[in-house]
């Protein structure tokens, strides 16, 4: 068994990854900014500094890793509150992202994973599912920090030896989740009419029990060396599909309008939200060819497994009082 040092350990991703780690008898041990969170049984490693500025000293002497699962990371957001975003996202995603290989490289550590997005190839499939092997086009300032990780990493293992392995999931779901699957979840609970019954395009998505499997076989299988890999659900819904399940699981039918894609997209534009509309309706499929062929990796979930999880967990936390 391996010693996996998890960064982000207390996050939405870092916890299931934590506890598919400890249960399948690897030793774990969380780098966190802040104590507390974590699951039982993972020794916890706090770290406050700003973009892990200080982990090459303060590296604990006892700490002995084969692996690090790269987790943290500055996340996309909606509302964006910093004057340089561009800067903000290079300074965690990358440099970062930098400091924590190299620490790990120092202290013996054998093999990187780095948890990417598919945001740093696109945010549409336009036709067909999106291999690994497609050239980037990122569209925002975290798809572009998750992609100039990426090349950074990489050159840093050619040179070096680390093994580098890189995971590009989908917008991950699960109990916990929040964001805009929270708030759809929401918005079907109250029996919000929402105008999404005529979107068509179909996007990948991966449960976040499906991914933290993955991202087990990729810090532990030797075949996982130098890889990219795409992780996502067998399934790739349409949103009105995914509101539909949703909404059977929430045990509150959701109430879709078939408005015209077109004139969402309209919409977008004279709200200048464009970006969000055509994230929104636009197709995102992935292919997982490759690790499941390398790996030989298989979803332990199904899509709708997942859902009926991530369903059960939000009426439990509101009590049934929204559904």
């Amino acid at each position: 068994m391996s010693h996996i040092l998890v960064t982000g350990a207390n996050g939405f991703v870092g916890r299931a990854l934590s506890r598919v780690l400890r249960d399948a008898g690897h030793t774990v041990t969380g780098l966190v900014r802040r104590g507390g969170q974590l699951e039982p049984g993972v020794a916890e490693w706090v770290e406050p500094s700003a973009d892990f500025a200080a982990i090459e000293a303060g590296w604990p002497a006892a700490l002995a890793a084969d692996c690090v699962v790269h987790l943290a990371a500055r996340v996309h957001v909606m509302h964006e509150v910093s004057a340089d975003p561009e800067a903000a996202f290079h300074a965690t995603n990358v440099e970062g992202a930098l400091r924590v290989a190299r620490a790990a490289l120092q202290h013996g550590v054998r093999r990187f994973v780095f948890v990417s997005s598919i945001k740093a190839v696109a945010e549409a499939d336009k036709g067909r599912p999106l291999t690994e092997d497609d050239a980037p086009t990122p569209e925002d300032p975290y798809g572009r920090s998750k992609l100039a990780a990426e090349q950074a990493l990489a050159r840093y293992a050619r040179e070096t030896g680390l093994e580098l392995v890189i995971v590009r999931p989908p917008l991950v779901y699960g109990p916990g989740v929040r964001a805009n699957f929270l708030r759809l979840m929401q918005g079907i609970g109250k029996g919000v009419p929402l105008p999404l019954g005529a979107v068509h395009g179909r996007r990948s998505l991966v449960y976040v029990e499906n991914l933290a499997d993955a991202l087990m076989r990729c810090a532990t299988d030797p075949h996982a060396a130098g890889q990219c890999f795409h992780v996502a659900d067998t399934d790739a819904l349409t949103v009105a599909e995914l509101c539909r399940a949703l909404g059977r699981h929430l045990r509150k039918p959701a109430r879709l309008l078939p408005i015209p894609e077109g004139w969402l997209r309209l919409a977008g534009r004279l709200t200048g939200r464009s970006a969000q509309v055509d994230r929104l309706v636009g197709a995102l499929q992935v292919d997982t060819a490759r690790i499941r062929s390398v790996l030989g990796w298989t979803p332990p979930h199904s899509t709708d497994e997942g859902l009926a999880a991530t369903a059960r967990w939000y009426r439990t936390t509101k009590g049934d009082r929204e559904c």
